[in-house]
């Protein structure tokens, strides 16, 4: 494994063996960091319009799984 620092960037270079699976959630957890990264969300509000959606999706749905 390689890592290189530019002015803006930091460049990660990687063998061809390695797990794509695993890499791909760790690439994914490091877009999350830099989408997430300017925010100013409170987790409380994250917290909130994550059981507002998921309630929404069951009261959509819930015919579906209960008859």
């Amino acid at each position: 494994m390689e890592i290189e620092r530019t002015n803006n960037q930091i460049i990660i270079r990687l063998p061809a063996n390695v797990d794509t699976d695993g890499l791909q959630k760790l690439i994914d957890y490091l877009t999350y960091k830099e989408v997430t990264a300017s925010s100013v969300a409170k987790q409380s509000d994250v917290d909130k319009l994550a059981k507002e959606s998921k309630k929404g999706w069951w009261d959509k749905n819930r015919s579906r799984f209960i008859k």
